[in-house]
């Protein structure tokens, strides 16, 4: 994690070590409540209005010794992308091209999507030959998590698949549609009590769909994740809980 602080130019701070220390410890003690170690940070001071210790250091914050925004991006060790895990590509959007034909459009988050591949759409359960793959108008031999992608597929409308829906490859465990899931929830505000049989609207990845609270399993640490308290009777502001959700639709 990056914390830039920024507005260093206005008139009210004016290069301030002082404000920029105050920030840092409202921000560390924040950061370290939701499970971040401080002392990792980098607490950048920036004005991007006028480009101060973005790309070069910056003789208005003399007193400022770490990396600069630009250095802090650059000193970060890429993640490793899941490309071992299952293919899931949630469908954003689904174009008809004349003279192509039918194109879902997609991020990559798991798996690796080449042409000639068979996929299966869920929660459909339609199957189907990927033709070729284009990201930026380029064709691609394969595309890796992270990847934002149009794939033409064969035989199928743009009426047969919609945005929500998700592909992966059909002979590597295929996606399913699901009948409920055990789901992490933090409550940040809302009024009153959360009780078995809420039913709020969740966006999965691209899917939109209503879930019913079916049961609270149990309440537990935001930061460790440690069970606190087993099926309460209610949950309210501040709690995180682990609760069973029903989809009201199909979903995968």
């Amino acid at each position: 994690m990056i914390v830039a602080i920024n507005k260093m130019d206005e008139k009210s701070v004016n290069w301030s070590q002082a404000r920029y220390d105050e920030i840092v410890k409202e921000t560390s003690s924040f950061v370290k409540k939701i499970g971040y170690n401080p002392e990792k940070i980098n607490f950048v001071p920036i004005s991007g209005w006028a480009g101060d210790n973005m790309l070069e250091k910056s003789p208005n914050l003399g007193w400022y010794k770490g990396l600069t925004l630009l250095e802090s991006l650059d000193a970060i060790t890429e993640p490793k992308r899941p490309t071992d895990k299952p293919l899931r590509v949630p469908l954003q959007d689904v174009y008809k091209i004349g003279g192509i034909g039918t194109v879902p459009v997609g991020r990559v988050e798991t798996g690796i999507l080449k042409p000639g591949m068979i996929v299966t759409f869920a929660p459909a359960n339609l199957q189907t030959e990927v033709k070729s793959v284009e990201m930026h108008h380029v064709a691609l031999p394969e595309a890796v998590p992270g990847d934002n992608v149009g794939f033409n597929v064969k035989n199928l409308s743009v009426k047969d698949i919609r945005r929500g829906m998700v592909a992966g490859d059909t002979k590597n465990d295929p996606p399913q549609e699901t009948e409920s899931f055990n789901a992490q929830v933090i409550i940040l505000n809302h009024p009153g009590q959360i009780h078995a049989g809420y039913a709020p609207v969740l966006d999965c990845h691209t899917a939109h769909i209503a879930c019913k609270f079916t049961e609270l399993l149990n309440k537990v640490d935001r930061r460790t994740g440690a069970a606190q308290e087993e099926v309460p009777k209610n949950i309210k502001n501040g709690d995180a809980a682990i609760v069973k959700l029903t989809p009201s639709k199909p979903m995968c």
